[in-house]
Protein backbone atom coordinates (compact mmCIF):
# COMPACT_ATOMS: atom_id res chain seq x y z
CA UNK A 1 0.00 0.00 0.00
CA UNK A 2 1.50 3.29 -1.10
CA UNK A 3 0.92 6.38 1.03
CA UNK A 4 0.80 9.58 -0.96
CA UNK A 5 1.82 12.76 0.82
CA UNK A 6 -0.73 15.49 -0.01
CA UNK A 7 0.57 18.13 -2.40
CA UNK A 8 -0.82 20.83 -0.14
CA UNK A 9 1.44 19.67 2.71
CA UNK A 10 4.49 19.44 0.47
CA UNK A 11 3.99 23.04 -0.65
CA UNK A 12 3.51 24.27 2.91
CA UNK A 13 6.53 22.35 4.23
CA UNK A 14 8.75 23.67 1.45
CA UNK A 15 9.14 26.95 3.34
CA UNK A 16 9.40 25.92 6.97
CA UNK A 17 9.82 29.40 8.45
CA UNK A 18 6.70 30.65 6.69
CA UNK A 19 4.82 27.55 7.88
CA UNK A 20 5.87 28.13 11.50
CA UNK A 21 4.82 31.78 11.30
CA UNK A 22 1.47 30.74 9.80
CA UNK A 23 0.86 28.14 12.51
CA UNK A 24 1.80 30.66 15.21
CA UNK A 25 -0.63 33.22 13.76
CA UNK A 26 -3.52 30.75 13.62
CA UNK A 27 -2.63 29.41 17.06
CA UNK A 28 -2.88 32.94 18.44
CA UNK A 29 -6.34 33.38 16.91
CA UNK A 30 -7.38 30.03 18.41
CA UNK A 31 -6.09 31.24 21.78
CA UNK A 32 -8.11 34.45 21.48
CA UNK A 33 -11.29 32.52 20.72
CA UNK A 34 -10.71 30.19 23.67
CA UNK A 35 -10.06 33.14 25.98
CA UNK A 36 -13.28 34.88 24.92
CA UNK A 37 -15.36 31.69 25.29
CA UNK A 38 -13.70 30.84 28.61
CA UNK A 39 -14.42 34.23 30.13
CA UNK A 40 -17.92 34.26 28.67
CA UNK A 41 -18.67 30.88 30.26
CA UNK A 42 -17.13 32.09 33.52
CA UNK A 43 -19.32 35.19 33.37
CA UNK A 44 -22.55 33.21 33.00
CA UNK A 45 -21.55 30.38 35.33
CA UNK A 46 -20.43 32.66 38.17
CA UNK A 47 -23.39 35.03 37.75
CA UNK A 48 -25.82 32.11 38.11
CA UNK A 49 -23.94 30.12 40.78
CA UNK A 50 -26.46 31.14 43.45
CA UNK A 51 -29.40 30.32 41.15
CA UNK A 52 -28.01 26.87 40.40
CA UNK A 53 -27.57 26.03 44.08
CA UNK A 54 -30.91 27.30 45.39
CA UNK A 55 -33.42 24.86 46.79
CA UNK A 56 -36.94 25.09 45.48
CA UNK A 57 -38.89 24.62 42.27
CA UNK A 58 -40.16 28.14 41.63
CA UNK A 59 -38.68 31.50 42.54
CA UNK A 60 -40.46 34.73 43.36
CA UNK A 61 -38.74 38.10 42.85
CA UNK A 62 -39.74 41.74 42.52
CA UNK A 63 -41.14 42.92 39.19
CA UNK A 64 -38.24 45.42 39.24
CA UNK A 65 -35.65 42.63 39.52
CA UNK A 66 -32.80 43.05 37.03
CA UNK A 67 -30.05 40.81 38.38
CA UNK A 68 -28.88 39.23 41.59
CA UNK A 69 -26.46 42.09 42.31
CA UNK A 70 -28.98 44.89 41.74
CA UNK A 71 -31.35 43.95 44.54
CA UNK A 72 -34.99 44.91 44.47
CA UNK A 73 -36.94 43.85 47.54
CA UNK A 74 -40.61 42.94 47.72
CA UNK A 75 -43.08 42.20 50.48
CA UNK A 76 -42.74 38.83 52.19
CA UNK A 77 -46.55 38.71 52.17
CA UNK A 78 -46.45 37.87 48.45
CA UNK A 79 -44.39 34.75 49.21
CA UNK A 80 -46.79 33.60 51.92
CA UNK A 81 -49.73 34.18 49.58
CA UNK A 82 -48.29 31.48 47.30
CA UNK A 83 -48.82 28.92 50.10
CA UNK A 84 -52.51 29.03 49.29
CA UNK A 85 -52.01 27.69 45.75
CA UNK A 86 -52.54 24.05 44.85
CA UNK A 87 -49.31 22.10 44.64
CA UNK A 88 -47.23 24.44 46.85
CA UNK A 89 -45.67 22.59 49.78
CA UNK A 90 -43.45 25.20 51.49
CA UNK A 91 -41.78 28.57 51.01
CA UNK A 92 -38.53 30.12 52.20
CA UNK A 93 -37.58 33.82 52.21
CA UNK A 94 -34.08 34.97 51.27
CA UNK A 95 -32.30 38.27 51.93
CA UNK A 96 -29.47 39.64 49.79
CA UNK A 97 -27.36 42.74 50.25
CA UNK A 98 -23.82 44.03 49.84
CA UNK A 99 -21.86 45.06 52.92
CA UNK A 100 -18.21 45.81 53.66
CA UNK A 101 -15.97 43.28 55.36
CA UNK A 102 -12.98 44.60 57.28
CA UNK A 103 -9.87 42.58 56.49
CA UNK A 104 -8.72 41.43 59.96
CA UNK A 105 -5.07 41.57 58.91
CA UNK A 106 -4.90 44.96 57.16
CA UNK A 107 -7.97 46.83 58.35
CA UNK A 108 -9.03 47.56 54.76
CA UNK A 109 -12.74 47.25 53.92
CA UNK A 110 -13.95 45.37 50.86
CA UNK A 111 -17.40 44.81 49.40
CA UNK A 112 -18.86 41.37 50.11
CA UNK A 113 -22.22 39.78 49.35
CA UNK A 114 -24.32 38.81 52.38
CA UNK A 115 -26.98 36.12 51.99
CA UNK A 116 -29.49 35.75 54.80
CA UNK A 117 -32.10 33.03 55.35
CA UNK A 118 -33.93 31.14 58.06
CA UNK A 119 -31.63 28.24 59.13
CA UNK A 120 -34.77 26.21 59.81
CA UNK A 121 -35.66 26.55 56.12
CA UNK A 122 -32.33 26.05 54.30
CA UNK A 123 -32.12 27.58 50.85
CA UNK A 124 -28.77 26.34 49.47
CA UNK A 125 -27.95 22.92 48.01
CA UNK A 126 -24.37 22.95 49.30
CA UNK A 127 -23.13 20.09 51.54
CA UNK A 128 -20.91 22.43 53.60
CA UNK A 129 -23.89 24.68 54.28
CA UNK A 130 -26.12 21.74 55.26
CA UNK A 131 -23.45 20.57 57.68
CA UNK A 132 -23.21 23.96 59.40
CA UNK A 133 -26.89 24.94 59.60
CA UNK A 134 -26.96 24.48 63.38
CA UNK A 135 -24.12 26.98 63.75
CA UNK A 136 -26.11 29.60 61.86
CA UNK A 137 -28.88 29.27 64.44
CA UNK A 138 -26.50 30.87 66.95
CA UNK A 139 -26.78 34.68 66.87
CA UNK A 140 -24.00 36.59 65.12
CA UNK A 141 -22.40 33.50 63.55
CA UNK A 142 -21.73 33.34 59.82
CA UNK A 143 -20.29 31.04 57.16
CA UNK A 144 -17.48 32.44 55.01
CA UNK A 145 -16.98 31.56 51.33
CA UNK A 146 -13.54 29.93 51.15
CA UNK A 147 -13.46 30.67 47.39
CA UNK A 148 -13.71 34.43 47.92
CA UNK A 149 -10.99 36.64 46.48
CA UNK A 150 -7.84 37.05 48.64
CA UNK A 151 -8.39 40.71 49.59
CA UNK A 152 -10.60 39.62 52.50
CA UNK A 153 -7.57 38.21 54.28
CA UNK A 154 -6.55 34.76 55.56
CA UNK A 155 -9.94 34.00 57.11
CA UNK A 156 -10.41 30.59 55.50
CA UNK A 157 -6.76 29.62 55.97
CA UNK A 158 -6.85 30.40 59.68
CA UNK A 159 -10.16 28.56 60.14
CA UNK A 160 -8.78 25.46 58.39
CA UNK A 161 -5.74 25.68 60.67
CA UNK A 162 -8.01 25.36 63.71
CA UNK A 163 -8.80 28.96 64.62
CA UNK A 164 -12.55 28.66 65.20
CA UNK A 165 -12.82 31.81 67.32
CA UNK A 166 -12.23 34.40 64.58
CA UNK A 167 -14.41 37.48 64.69
CA UNK A 168 -14.65 40.03 61.92
CA UNK A 169 -16.40 43.36 61.43
CA UNK A 170 -19.13 43.88 58.84
CA UNK A 171 -20.11 47.42 57.87
CA UNK A 172 -23.35 48.35 56.13
CA UNK A 173 -22.76 50.60 53.13
CA UNK A 174 -22.65 54.30 54.03
CA UNK A 175 -22.05 53.49 57.68
CA UNK A 176 -18.98 53.86 59.88
CA UNK A 177 -20.40 51.60 62.56
CA UNK A 178 -19.43 47.96 62.20
CA UNK A 179 -21.06 44.80 63.51
CA UNK A 180 -18.97 41.96 64.86
CA UNK A 181 -19.70 38.38 63.78
CA UNK A 182 -17.92 35.09 64.38
CA UNK A 183 -16.77 32.64 61.70
CA UNK A 184 -18.70 29.43 62.33
CA UNK A 185 -17.71 27.52 59.21
CA UNK A 186 -16.75 27.64 55.55
CA UNK A 187 -18.46 26.87 52.27
CA UNK A 188 -17.56 27.15 48.59
CA UNK A 189 -19.55 29.24 46.15
CA UNK A 190 -17.03 31.55 44.51
CA UNK A 191 -16.95 35.13 43.22
CA UNK A 192 -18.42 36.48 40.01
CA UNK A 193 -17.92 39.52 37.80
CA UNK A 194 -20.11 41.47 40.22
CA UNK A 195 -19.29 39.80 43.56
CA UNK A 196 -15.87 39.36 45.21
CA UNK A 197 -16.97 37.06 48.01
CA UNK A 198 -19.96 35.70 49.93
CA UNK A 199 -21.20 35.34 53.50
CA UNK A 200 -24.10 33.22 54.74
CA UNK A 201 -25.95 34.33 57.87
CA UNK A 202 -29.27 33.72 59.54
CA UNK A 203 -32.09 36.11 58.72
CA UNK A 204 -31.95 37.60 62.23
CA UNK A 205 -28.19 38.23 61.96
CA UNK A 206 -28.70 39.69 58.49
CA UNK A 207 -31.16 42.25 59.85
CA UNK A 208 -28.82 43.16 62.71
CA UNK A 209 -25.95 43.73 60.27
CA UNK A 210 -28.20 45.98 58.17
CA UNK A 211 -30.50 47.54 60.81
CA UNK A 212 -31.62 50.56 58.78
CA UNK A 213 -31.48 49.22 55.24
CA UNK A 214 -34.98 47.70 55.05
CA UNK A 215 -38.04 46.59 57.01
CA UNK A 216 -37.88 42.97 58.18
CA UNK A 217 -40.77 41.98 55.91
CA UNK A 218 -38.96 43.03 52.71
CA UNK A 219 -37.16 40.09 51.06
CA UNK A 220 -35.21 39.63 47.84
CA UNK A 221 -36.00 36.08 46.67
CA UNK A 222 -38.82 33.76 47.64
CA UNK A 223 -38.18 30.03 47.21
CA UNK A 224 -41.26 27.93 46.52
CA UNK A 225 -41.09 24.14 46.93
CA UNK A 226 -43.81 22.07 45.27
CA UNK A 227 -45.38 18.82 46.36
CA UNK A 228 -44.00 15.69 44.63
CA UNK A 229 -45.59 15.08 41.25
CA UNK A 230 -46.85 18.65 40.87
CA UNK A 231 -46.71 20.23 37.41
CA UNK A 232 -44.36 23.19 37.94
CA UNK A 233 -45.46 24.95 34.74
CA UNK A 234 -49.11 24.78 35.77
CA UNK A 235 -48.37 26.28 39.20
CA UNK A 236 -46.16 28.90 37.56
CA UNK A 237 -48.96 30.04 35.24
CA UNK A 238 -51.44 30.06 38.11
CA UNK A 239 -49.14 32.22 40.24
CA UNK A 240 -48.41 34.59 37.35
CA UNK A 241 -52.10 35.02 36.64
CA UNK A 242 -53.16 35.52 40.24
CA UNK A 243 -50.43 37.35 42.17
CA UNK A 244 -50.23 41.15 41.81
CA UNK A 245 -47.89 42.54 39.15
CA UNK A 246 -45.36 43.79 41.70
CA UNK A 247 -43.71 40.34 41.61
CA UNK A 248 -42.66 37.88 38.94
CA UNK A 249 -42.25 34.11 39.10
CA UNK A 250 -39.61 31.89 37.46
CA UNK A 251 -38.77 28.24 37.14
CA UNK A 252 -35.14 27.48 37.93
CA UNK A 253 -34.11 27.47 34.27
CA UNK A 254 -36.14 30.59 33.60
CA UNK A 255 -34.44 32.32 36.53
CA UNK A 256 -31.00 31.31 35.23
CA UNK A 257 -31.82 32.39 31.67
CA UNK A 258 -33.09 35.77 32.91
CA UNK A 259 -29.80 36.38 34.73
CA UNK A 260 -27.72 35.31 31.73
CA UNK A 261 -29.69 37.62 29.44
CA UNK A 262 -29.04 40.54 31.76
CA UNK A 263 -25.27 40.02 31.65
CA UNK A 264 -25.23 39.28 27.92
CA UNK A 265 -27.46 42.14 26.76
CA UNK A 266 -27.66 44.82 29.41
CA UNK A 267 -24.07 45.07 30.63
CA UNK A 268 -20.94 46.27 28.79
CA UNK A 269 -18.96 43.15 29.68
CA UNK A 270 -21.37 40.85 27.84
CA UNK A 271 -21.30 43.04 24.73
CA UNK A 272 -17.52 43.36 24.79
CA UNK A 273 -16.94 39.61 25.07
CA UNK A 274 -19.27 38.91 22.13
CA UNK A 275 -17.64 41.68 20.06
CA UNK A 276 -14.12 40.42 20.77
CA UNK A 277 -15.09 36.87 19.82
CA UNK A 278 -16.46 38.12 16.49
CA UNK A 279 -13.39 40.27 15.86
CA UNK A 280 -11.06 37.34 16.60
CA UNK A 281 -12.83 35.28 13.90
CA UNK A 282 -12.66 38.14 11.38
CA UNK A 283 -8.97 38.76 12.04
CA UNK A 284 -8.36 35.03 11.74
CA UNK A 285 -9.94 34.93 8.29
CA UNK A 286 -7.75 37.84 7.16
CA UNK A 287 -4.56 36.27 8.52
CA UNK A 288 -5.18 32.87 6.94
CA UNK A 289 -6.21 34.53 3.65
CA UNK A 290 -2.91 36.40 3.55
CA UNK A 291 -1.00 33.18 4.26
CA UNK A 292 -2.75 31.19 1.54
CA UNK A 293 -2.66 34.03 -0.98
CA UNK A 294 1.08 34.48 -0.40
CA UNK A 295 1.65 30.74 -0.80
CA UNK A 296 -0.34 30.67 -4.06
CA UNK A 297 1.62 33.64 -5.38
CA UNK A 298 4.90 31.90 -4.52
CA UNK A 299 3.80 28.67 -6.21
CA UNK A 300 2.04 30.39 -9.12
CA UNK A 301 4.33 28.98 -11.80
CA UNK A 302 3.96 25.49 -10.31
CA UNK A 303 0.17 25.76 -10.50
CA UNK A 304 0.40 26.99 -14.11
CA UNK A 305 2.58 23.99 -14.92
CA UNK A 306 0.03 21.61 -13.42
CA UNK A 307 -2.63 23.22 -15.57
CA UNK A 308 -0.41 22.86 -18.62
CA UNK A 309 -0.04 19.09 -18.14
CA UNK A 310 -3.77 18.61 -17.81
CA UNK A 311 -4.78 19.13 -14.17
CA UNK A 312 -8.15 20.83 -13.90
CA UNK A 313 -8.99 23.80 -11.70
CA UNK A 314 -10.89 21.48 -9.37
CA UNK A 315 -7.70 19.60 -8.47
CA UNK A 316 -5.82 22.82 -7.80
CA UNK A 317 -8.63 24.15 -5.66
CA UNK A 318 -8.53 20.94 -3.61
CA UNK A 319 -4.84 21.60 -2.98
CA UNK A 320 -5.64 25.02 -1.54
CA UNK A 321 -8.36 23.59 0.69
CA UNK A 322 -5.93 20.88 1.81
CA UNK A 323 -3.57 23.63 2.91
CA UNK A 324 -6.38 25.46 4.71
CA UNK A 325 -7.36 22.29 6.62
CA UNK A 326 -3.74 21.47 7.49
CA UNK A 327 -3.14 25.00 8.78
CA UNK A 328 -6.35 24.80 10.84
CA UNK A 329 -5.28 21.57 12.57
CA UNK A 330 -1.66 22.64 13.09
CA UNK A 331 -2.74 26.01 14.49
CA UNK A 332 -5.44 24.52 16.71
CA UNK A 333 -3.13 22.16 18.61
CA UNK A 334 -0.75 24.75 20.15
CA UNK A 335 -3.66 27.15 20.65
CA UNK A 336 -5.58 24.50 22.59
CA UNK A 337 -2.60 23.54 24.78
CA UNK A 338 -1.78 27.18 25.56
CA UNK A 339 -5.44 27.86 26.38
CA UNK A 340 -5.58 25.02 28.92
CA UNK A 341 -2.53 26.45 30.68
CA UNK A 342 -3.91 29.99 30.53
CA UNK A 343 -7.28 28.84 31.90
CA UNK A 344 -5.56 27.27 34.89
CA UNK A 345 -3.57 30.43 35.56
CA UNK A 346 -6.61 32.72 35.16
CA UNK A 347 -8.80 30.54 37.39
CA UNK A 348 -6.21 30.65 40.15
CA UNK A 349 -5.71 34.42 39.83
CA UNK A 350 -9.39 35.43 39.61
CA UNK A 351 -11.14 32.59 41.49
CA UNK A 352 -13.61 32.46 38.59
CA UNK A 353 -14.82 29.12 37.14
CA UNK A 354 -12.61 29.20 34.03
CA UNK A 355 -11.93 25.73 32.66
CA UNK A 356 -11.78 23.89 29.36
CA UNK A 357 -14.97 22.17 28.27
CA UNK A 358 -15.57 19.68 25.48
CA UNK A 359 -18.22 21.99 24.07
CA UNK A 360 -15.81 24.92 23.78
CA UNK A 361 -13.06 22.68 22.38
CA UNK A 362 -15.39 21.52 19.60
CA UNK A 363 -16.74 25.04 18.95
CA UNK A 364 -13.26 26.49 18.50
CA UNK A 365 -12.09 23.54 16.39
CA UNK A 366 -15.09 23.88 14.09
CA UNK A 367 -14.69 27.66 13.95
CA UNK A 368 -11.00 27.32 13.11
CA UNK A 369 -11.66 24.88 10.28
CA UNK A 370 -14.48 27.04 8.87
CA UNK A 371 -12.31 30.14 9.23
CA UNK A 372 -9.49 28.54 7.25
CA UNK A 373 -11.86 27.11 4.63
CA UNK A 374 -13.46 30.56 4.19
CA UNK A 375 -10.00 32.07 3.76
CA UNK A 376 -9.16 29.41 1.18
CA UNK A 377 -12.36 30.20 -0.72
CA UNK A 378 -11.29 33.85 -0.90
CA UNK A 379 -7.73 33.03 -1.91
CA UNK A 380 -8.59 30.72 -4.85
CA UNK A 381 -9.52 33.67 -7.06
CA UNK A 382 -5.78 34.14 -7.55
CA UNK A 383 -5.44 30.47 -8.47
CA UNK A 384 -8.20 30.60 -11.09
CA UNK A 385 -6.11 33.07 -13.06
CA UNK A 386 -3.12 30.74 -13.30
CA UNK A 387 -2.19 30.60 -17.01
CA UNK A 388 -0.05 27.83 -18.51
CA UNK A 389 1.54 30.56 -20.61
CA UNK A 390 3.12 31.92 -17.41
CA UNK A 391 5.69 29.14 -17.40
CA UNK A 392 7.29 30.47 -20.56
Amino acid sequence: MNFKIPLGWLQLAQQKVRLLVAVAGIGFIVLLMFVQLGFQDALYSSATAVHQNLKGDLFLVSSQYKSLTSNQSFSRTRLYQSLGFDGVESVSPMYLQFAKLKNPATGEKYSIYVIGFDPGKPVMNLPEVEKNLDKLKIPDVMLFDRSSRPEFGPIATKFDAGDTTQTIEIFPFNSLIGYRVRIGGLFSLGPSFGVDGNLLVSDSTFLRINPNSRPADMIDIGLISLKPGTDAEAVLKNLQATLPNDVQVFTRQGFIDFEKKYWAVRTPIGFILNLMLTMAAVVGVVIVYQILYSNIATQFVAYATLKAIGYANKYLLNVVFQQALILAILGYIPGFITSVLLYSFAAEATKLPIFMTLNNALIVLTSTVLMCIASGALAINKLRSADPGDIF
